[in-house]
């Protein structure tokens, strides 16, 4: 675990790295999504602080989602969870109440290994991934092996794949180091998050380690998900038609949802009582960071 002022320290240290962004200069403010229906035709909605805590549904977020679908509103997940397929994810949100379709999730895994780069014939590509991940929705040309049941991938990999940490620890992070320092090879994080809210806190995600091992070895990375473009345009995709101005995002973060949403150019919505922020004034850090969202609401 690792508390708010941790994560957002080291968010604010990677600003450099982050996509850049324009932001209005005050944000409206708001109880719930249901007061920035006026303003908007379409929602991006993050999972984790906005529709979820962990393996728990956020009080109202599904009837929020009937709301918004009962008027008109187009809804899309966009999700930096690189845990789960496609079938799984949307397994999970039908288990926590949610209607989602297949066509309105999009996971920053689906965009990782639609841009795997090609590795040389007989490479393969040794996943940080979760226990009992088959990799079965990696593209044809790529082959996708487990790094913790095949630890020898360290130095016969072509290169690494970072989904989860869900087993993963810094005797781990520390190995994979001296594997790249020995040997750089391609890394690349499908889920840029620093840290994901749960039950009992905020865990730390792959973005976190992902850039330990970059200012140990020096080397780079490819991150897909929020806030970088490659995500938020196969969102975008799914809503052709509305203009940009008439999307939100809507997330519990500044440096992923709100800095990632306002660098595509759609509205920002920050949700503050479930996600990093729960239990903290958010106004120092908006201050801190310049992270303006275009509207603060408490909940979904």
């Amino acid at each position: 675990m690792i508390d708010t002022n941790v994560a957002f320290d080291k968010y604010e240290s990677l600003r450099d790295a982050l996509p850049s962004a324009t932001f209005p200069t005050t944000s409206h403010t708001g109880r719930d999504l249901s007061d920035t229906t006026d303003q908007f035709d379409a929602y991006i909605l993050d999972a984790f602080g906005v529709l979820n805590r962990g393996e728990t549904a956020i009080e109202g977020a599904m009837g929020r989602m009937a709301e918004l679908r009962a008027a008109g509103k187009r809804l899309i997940v966009l999700t930096n969870a690189a845990s789960y397929t496609r079938v799984e994810i949307l397994a999970k949100y039908h288990r926590l109440g949610f209607d989602f379709t297949a066509d309105e999730v999009v996971s920053s895994r689906e965009v990782a290994f639609a841009n795997l780069p090609k590795l040389a014939d007989g490479q393969v590509w040794a996943a940080i991934s979760a226990k009992g991940d088959d990799f079965g929705d990696v593209p044809a040309l790529s082959i996708v092996k487990d790094l913790a049941e095949q630890p020898e991938l360290l130095n016969t990999a072509g290169g690494f794949l970072f989904l989860s940490t869900a087993r993963w620890n810094d005797t781990d992070t520390n190995a994979l180091a001296e594997a790249l320092q020995d040997n750089p090879r391609p890394l690349i994080v499908a889920n840029p998050d620093l840290v994901a809210p749960r039950e009992d806190g905020l865990t730390i995600e792959p973005g976190m380690i992902a850039h330990d091992i970059i200012d140990r070895t020096g080397i780079d990375a490819a991150f897909y998900g929020k806030p970088y473009s490659d995500a938020f345009n196969t969102a975008l995709a799914q809503l052709d038609g509305i203009p940009r101005h008439r999307i939100a995002m809507v997330g519990d973060t500044l440096h992923t949802d709100v800095l990632g949403g306002a660098a595509a150019g759609i509205g920002t919505i920050l949700v503050t009582d479930h996600g990093l922020f729960k239990g903290f004034d958010v106004a120092p850090y908006i201050k801190q960071s310049g992270i303006q969202p275009g509207w603060i609401v408490s909940t979904t």
